[in-house]
């Protein structure tokens, strides 16, 4: 009987815009290259002789792109001395383009998507370029490559555990090799071993100390011990799915499972540890990387397949020298490990190694996962805190180290605050149908859009529920920049365009353009003394609300509009990230006089609250409609285009059944993020945000109420405890509670 051939395994990678990539090809190796967005042309560069051979363009390898695709292929130990360089996708190639070719021969390659840094008032971000190989090569055991030199690597064979020694500072990185296979792991403190005492980790006191029971990445984001020392921090996790401390499996869950003598995590950790003189465990209490717990409403844990993917992993930080003991779990009788053990790997890292930290952050489930990053002024931030939180897929600051959100928040509303903004998303629509694609995506009239002028406005679903609200800047006749908060816009806009037949690219530019809000009274004071415009551009003295200019800043290319999320008089300032230093320093020292302070999110989201401005994921989500998140107003009556959502809309205003609207809270007790409200026993509505206002010295609140108790004036209770056995009383009253007139923010 003929042997039965394995399926071709599929692998992908991704070159993002500005970045080159290198990657190994096999002789008969299928080697698919995508343009997902459009207008991206690129550079393929071979090391192998005649390895490719598919018609190609021939092209010449000096320029910045060629010098990037060198480095990538030296860095892989390839001979860059004799290169065949190939053209790929013209300027104007659509979205979805691709081309294909079979590799003849071994040879290591490299992707290099051509475009230079984008000035903020262009719209030709280079953006990513994918790469699919299909080949025979064996799918299963292949660990990804190393993040750097390893001191020790370590292979955990399927259903078998390993103990290993690690010094201080070094760095621990535990992989899923071929995906969806969970990994115990442990650390015991070595002196103290040495000295006949086992100090490992301690749920307990892991949970009390962190405040979560979920791990997360940062500077914050570590595991101790029961005197209270921590042994580990979390560096990485492109995962973002863990258990934080149930026990590893052992014997007794096999037995009570009908399975008795099953191999199991604890019995395979005590062999491992037994030379080092750990006691035994009938079940240890462990980190289980890639578990996928699920806690049910009614708190009863469930669990179900692990998110992991081949290749993902947790980067951990020593804090101390350690005896650590990493597992492959040996479950095969449910979906905790997709039935089929495999292997895990195990790599340590010099203390002398920088690895950036980060949780990964993907726009679609089929997406390669991105890191989270620091934006252009990151430099400057970090300066002035190291209280930083993932908000997006970046790192943007909570507070800062000085003063601390309420004086940073009294900055914004007395004098101007400066806050980094740059993970919101940037959408360059550019094409002769731009103007038809963004009349049917969002629910403002496009046509009414001047050049020069910027609308807020909703994006939606057919049914109605909101995808993202954002604001859309007219930059030409037939160019648009829409700017939001959520990646999958760009995906929406793309798939309307080819749904609709229409001529329009969506190019992804939120790399190529970070931004500043400078917020506040004397917002328009410190600008109007460093932003330098054209004749034919407006001034900083003559520029009106949601309006844009174009300029520089201390020879910087910007682009400032006056719009912001304080209801403050505001500006956001827009410009490259490698000169969003120069951008800082220079609004920093004209701020000076003026009393300005950089701002965090702590105090954005009081002045947000106060000023009654809608946030994702709070205010609205897909299941609510822009008249239930409060923002009715970007959903005009009269808008005689179709586009999505336009009849269930009209639907929903005719007959809405939910509202926002304010509180006023009393007392000062703590109200937040779905907390139920109540008339009598009925639940009638929750809180959607809420803040202590500093400026009305009383807590506030934005909930989404039955249109029955919708009314100002309304007494309702916000529930505590399980909702009933606690309540606090409030009124119902209209929003903005702070400047319901907006006077500040035209001013």
């Amino acid at each position: 009987m003929d042997a039965v051939s394995s399926p071709p395994r599929l692998t992908t990678f991704v070159a993002r815009g500005g970045e080159a990539i290198a990657f190994e090809l096999a002789p008969g190796d299928r080697c698919r290259i995508l343009d997902p967005e459009g207008r991206q042309p690129g550079l393929l560069f071979v090391a192998g002789e005649g390895a490719v051979d598919a018609g190609l363009l021939p092209a010449e390898g000096d320029g910045p792109e060629a010098a990037a695709a060198r480095a990538a292929l030296a860095a892989r130990g390839a001979d860059v001395s004799r290169l065949a360089g190939f053209r790929l996708f013209a300027e104007d190639s659509a979205p979805g383009a691709e081309l294909s070719f079979v590799a003849q021969g071994a040879a290591v390659v490299a992707l290099a998507p051509a475009g230079a840094a984008m000035d903020p008032d262009q719209q030709t971000p280079p953006t990513e370029l994918k790469v699919e190989i299909e080949t025979s090569r064996p799918a299963a055991g292949l660990a990804p490559e190393p993040l750097a030199a390893p001191k020790l690597d370590l292979r955990v064979k399927a259903a078998t555990a390993e103990a290993y020694r690690v010094k201080a500072g070094d760095y621990i990185q535990i992989i899923d090799v071929d995906g969806k296979q969970c990994s115990d792991f442990l650390a015991f403190d070595a002196a103290a071993l040495e000295r006949g005492k086992e100090f490992g980790l301690d749920p307990t006191v892991t949970r009390t100390l962190m405040g979560t029971a979920n791990p997360g990445p940062g500077l914050h984001s570590k595991y101790f011990d029961a005197r209270m020392t921590p042994l580990v921090e979390i560096v990485r996790d492109t995962v973002g799915r863990h258990d934080a401390f149930l026990l590893a499996c052992s014997a007794k869950y096999y037995e009570d499972m009908g399975y008795p003598g099953h191999d199991n995590c604890t019995d395979n950790f005590n062999r491992a540890l037994k030379p080092y003189g750990i006691e035994p465990r009938a079940g240890w209490p462990a980190i289980n990387f890639f578990f996928n717990t699920v806690v049910g409403p009614d708190d009863a844990i469930g669990m179900d397949e692990p998110w992991s993917r081949p290749g993902d992993y947790v980067l951990l930080r020593a804090l101390t020298d350690l005896v650590c003991a990493s597992s492959s779990c040996a479950d095969d009788i449910d979906v905790a490990n997709a039935w089929a053990p495999t292997d895990i790997h195990v790599r340590v890292y010099d203390a002398s190694e920088h690895f950036s930290k980060g949780i990964a952050h993907r726009m679609t489930p089929d997406a390669e996962p991105r890191l989270t990053r620091e934006s252009g002024f990151h430099p400057r931030t970090s300066a002035l805190t190291r209280k930083f939180v993932e908000y997006r897929g970046f790192w943007l600051a909570d507070c800062y180290s000085d003063e601390g959100p309420i004086a940073e928040y009294w900055a914004c509303r007395e004098h101007a605050a400066i806050m980094d903004l740059s993970p919101l998303r940037k959408f360059e629509v550019l094409g002769p149908d731009a103007e038809a694609l963004m009349q049917l995506a969002v629910t403002r009239d496009m046509k009414k859009l001047a050049v020069g002028q910027v609308v807020y406005t909703a994006m939606c679903y057919a049914h109605g529920g909101m995808i993202d609200d954002g604001t859309v800047f007219r930059l030409g006749e037939h160019n648009f920049r829409w700017i939001c908060g959520d990646d999958y816009c760009g995906v929406h806009l793309r798939n309307l365009a080819a749904e609709h037949g229409l001529k329009a690219w969506v190019k992804t530019s939120t790399d190529q353009l970070h931004n500043v809000a400078v917020q506040g009274p004397r917002s328009r004071d410190i600008l109007k003394e460093i932003v330098v415009t054209p004749p034919h551009q407006p001034s900083m003295a003559e520029l009106k609300w949601f309006r844009f200019t174009i300029g520089k800043v201390a020879g910087v290319p910007v682009v400032v509009s006056r719009t912001g999320y304080t209801g403050e008089l505001g500006y956001e300032v827009w410009c490259h990230p490698d000169q969003a230093p120069a951008v800082w320093d220079a609004i920093m020292a004209a701020g000076e006089p003026h009393g300005l302070k950089p701002l965090g999110l702590k105090a954005l989201d009081m002045v947000r609250i106060e000023a009654g401005l809608a946030f994702a994921g709070y205010e609205f989500c897909d299941q609510t409609d822009p008249f239930e998140a409060g923002i009715g107003f970007a959903v005009p009556a009269n808008k005689t285009d179709a586009y999505v959502g336009a009849e269930a809309l009209k639907r929903r205003r005719e007959a809405p059944s939910k509202k926002l609207v304010g509180l006023d809270v009393t007392g000062a007790e703590h109200v937040g993020h779905g907390d139920s409200v109540h008339v009598g026993r009925a639940q009638v509505g929750v809180i959607t945000s809420a803040t202590r206002s500093p400026i009305l010295g009383k807590t506030i609140a934005l909930a989404r109420l039955d249109v029955t108790y919708a009314e100002p004036g309304a007494a309702v209770e916000i529930g505590k405890l399980d909702g009933q056995q606690k309540r606090i009383p409030a009124t119902v009253v209209g929003f903005p509670h702070f400047d319901p007139e907006k006077t500040r923010v035209r001013a």
